[in-house]
């Protein structure tokens, strides 16, 4: 039975459950849409809105990071895409009314989904040590809290700077820079949880740690394989992408545990055609089991290398490094066990394998599914094996593409937003700020938890960004959160770091993408101000937001930092943050003298189409690694091991869901309506655990530490995962995965593959 919320908090363990859906998009899509922004923002407000989203002379979508065509749609956005605008253009306001009714202690018992719902925050907010409420600040005495505990640690070391990925790139280089003239490395992003298995593979074996394709390489390919993604969910737009690649030629490989309803069929909202009928995508669906693509990547490799005339022998031997160790790894590849680890039949990888050696020029996109596993930089670097031996990077229509989440997720990590950043990088904001930056590495996002937790790490500042939801094992998250002296949180709506707090915490609101960004005058009387962002494919452009404020004691990210860096570090900088706030122009000045591929960066970015970033394996097939070739590698194979009664379980999003923010309570590509507790549980392996479908349970993970971790009252749904799998969403599930359950080499949390038994609930 369901569990009772707070008042005002619906229950979200108590779903209707119907038949999961086949096709994306459509008219469902365009209502549910107009519907959710009329809700938020009211009907004129909606039109002028979503009229201005992606478009050139308009803001940059603060969703997910798929890059624009060069022509576009009157209506270039998606539905989820519709929900993050209404959520920011929002009319609902949180005024220091709202923290005055509501104790810290309450913000903490309720949902995600309930915080989200109650608007823009309007005023700086200020919680002392040992109060119960926040009360408002002025910004001067807010930056006068920060300085006073930054200045009381012995060493900046103990102090981290988070950033998620929608900051901008003024914004993110501004950041850092401060970060590193008072003195630390301690610059952990949402990288560090999502993509930085991708980088990490793909800086060892192609030099670069991005994609190598352009959306006109998708158009050009005969071969797509889409690995371990939902793009119908979590990257709407990449569909018209896939669509059209389609109707080029392309074929279509689908490989996850899921069947996912944007893969199936298509109904673009954008034609009739597609609105009545639609796109089959997907011509082969590979249904593998949770971590097995590295093994089935390795048999097409062995496979291949077994086909006459199936390598293009004149690019390895120009352009690649570790052939003969790899090929010696890859002849070992074994049926028995690929088919054990992946839960395929022989047959789907033969048809796998005939439609791979019939293409001539072959894309791999891959998401969260190959990033969240302990092997998953070894899944990376197969796939880029797989690529290597026929020559497919540095093709049109070829190459490697990490489809990247969050709006300006890459550009962040261009801007210098790393914990470990490149010594060049260091040298040229030596040269070019007059400052000895440190050079130590700082902490990731694990490791910043831990620095908490252990009382090594006293001040946290998240630039954006949920960090309490979107972090592992949440009970130890928490736990640390509360051990600092200080949290800070820039962020533009209420979220559940803000009930999680230190000893003292801030609340610091800011301006949103939507909204017009005016500097260097009095308010509403200053020069208005753009910023950019760079996309998944390396693509980077303006974004000039339109709205009015919400509050007009907002204040812009690059205008936080700037004030932020005057107070601590006084007037000993010699950066000029006075001119930065006032002209962010100037700050593109000095990232193009700092920067590669930033040249003339005011310039450039006047085009309304953006400039394409410099790819060196793509544009001249040169790999800037260790070797100075693309580099092939060897790796054992690995695949999670599953105990008898147990299940795998990977976290995932809802629908009405980005990160972590919840949009609404329904899932409707599966099915699910009106809850999020839920648990998706292959009807043959549910009859084998005697898991009724609607009964409750609790899911408790398994993990060598032998903590038991439990995440309670989640209904049973029969779902077609593949067998031995389950999936939930999360942030709810986060409390599952341990802090210490990372990926080999990059540290990112292994959210998807989490061992866990399934007890009857006790919740009534």
């Amino acid at each position: 039975m369901a569990r009772k919320s707070p008042k005002g908090d619906p229950v979200q363990d108590a779903p209707q459950v119907a038949q999961a859906q086949h096709a994306a998009a459509g008219l469902p899509a365009i209502g549910h849409s107009l519907r959710m922004a009329q809700q938020q923002m009211g009907v004129r407000r909606t039109a002028l809105t979503l009229l201005r989203v992606n478009q050139k002379d308009g803001f940059d979508c603060p969703g997910c990071a798929w890059p624009e065509p060069e022509h576009r749609h009157a209506a270039e956005f998606c539905e989820n895409g519709a929900k993050a605008v209404a959520e920011e253009a929002t009319l609902r306001r949180v005024t220091p009314d709202f923290f005055a009714a509501h104790p810290v202690a309450d913000l903490a018992t309720r949902s995600g989904y309930w915080l989200g719902q109650q608007g823009r925050l309007t005023h700086p907010m200020y919680l002392a040590e040992g109060a119960e409420h926040y009360e408002p600040i002025s910004w001067e005495r807010a930056f006068d809290v920060i300085a006073e505990e930054l200045a009381a640690l012995d060493t900046p070391d103990e102090s981290v700077f988070y950033t998620s990925g929608r900051t901008s790139n003024e914004a993110a280089f501004l950041y850092q820079l401060f970060a590193r003239e008072l003195g630390t490395n301690n610059l952990p992003d949402c990288s560090n949880m999502c993509h930085e298995s991708s980088g990490s593979a793909l800086t060892e074996t192609i030099g670069v740690g991005k994609g190598s394709v352009l959306l006109e390489d998708l158009y050009k390919s005969d071969l797509i394989i889409v690995a371990g993604q939902n793009p119908g969910t979590n990257h709407p737009r990449m569909l018209s992408a896939l669509e059209k690649a389609k109707n080029n030629g392309a074929k279509i490989i689908t490989v996850n545990p899921l069947p996912e309803a944007g893969l199936e069929r298509f109904k673009n909202p954008q034609t009739p055609q597609g609105m009545l009928k639609g796109t089959a995508l997907t011509d082969l669906f590979l249904q593998i089991r949770l971590g097995g693509d590295q093994a089935l990547f390795r048999l097409l490799n062995k496979l291949i290398l077994e086909t006459d005339g199936a390598i293009d022998e004149e690019f390895v031997r120009e352009h690649t490094h570790g052939y003969e160790e790899f090929t010696e790894a890859a002849r070992g590849a074994d049926w028995d066990e690929t088919l054990a680890a992946t839960g395929l039949t022989r047959e789907s990888i033969e048809e796998a394998l005939a439609m791979v050696l019939a293409s001539k020029r072959t894309v791999v996109c891959w998401a969260m599914g190959l990033t969240q596993h302990k092997h998953a930089v070894p899944t990376i670097r197969e796939v880029v094996n797989f690529l290597l031996l026929r020559g497919n990077i540095g093709r049109p229509g070829a190459g490697v593409c990490p489809v990247r989440g969050h709006s300006n997720v890459q550009g962040d990590r261009t801007m210098g937003i790393f914990e470990r950043p490149a010594p060049a990088f260091l040298d040229a904001l030596e040269k070019e700020f007059g400052f000895a930056p440190p050079r130590e590495h700082g902490l990731d996002v694990v490791r910043a938890i831990e620095a908490l937790r252990d009382g090594k790490a006293k001040v946290f500042f998240a630039m954006g960004g949920n960090f309490v939801a979107a972090s592992p094992d949440t009970k130890v998250t928490e736990a640390a959160m509360r051990k600092a002296r200080l949290t800070v949180h820039v962020s533009t709506k209420l979220n559940r770091s803000h009930a999680v707090t230190g000893a003292r915490a801030l609340i610091l609101p800011t301006l949103g993408r939507t909204e017009r960004d005016l500097q260097g005058g009095p308010k509403g009387k200053g020069t208005e101000q753009f910023v950019t962002v760079e996309d998944s494919m390396g693509m980077v452009h303006a974004s000039r937001g339109r709205l009015e404020p919400a509050s007009p004691h907002l204040l812009s990210e690059p205008a936080i930092v700037c004030r932020l860096a005057r107070r601590v570090l006084g007037p000993g900088s010699a950066t000029p943050w006075e001119e930065f706030e006032k002209d962010y122009a100037t700050v593109r000045d000095r990232i193009a003298r700092v920067i590669p591929g930033f040249e003339d960066f005011n310039a450039r970015v006047a085009d309304p189409a953006g400039f394409t970033l410099p790819h060196a394996p793509r544009d001249e097939r040169r790999f800037p690694t260790a070797t100075g070739k693309a580099n092939f590698t060897a790796a054992p194979v690995e695949f999670p091991a599953l105990p008898k009664g147990r299940l795998l379980l990977q976290t995932l999003r809802s629908h009405d869901q980005y990160n972590t923010t919840i949009y609404g309570l329904d899932d409707r590509y599966r099915g699910i309506k009106n809850g999020r507790r839920v648990v998706l549980v292959n009807p043959e392996d549910a009859r084998e655990l005697s898991l009724a479908e609607g009964s409750y349970v609790d899911l408790v993970s398994e993990w060598r530490d032998g903590v038991e971790r439990r995440a309670p009252g989640f209904r049973i749904v029969h779902y077609p995962t593949a067998r031995g799998c389950a999936a939930a969403y999360y942030p709810e599930t986060n409390v599952l995965i341990p802090l210490d359950a990372t990926a080999d080499t990059s540290n990112t949390p292994a959210s998807k593959s989490v061992v866990v038994r399934l007890e009857q609930s006790g919740t009534d």
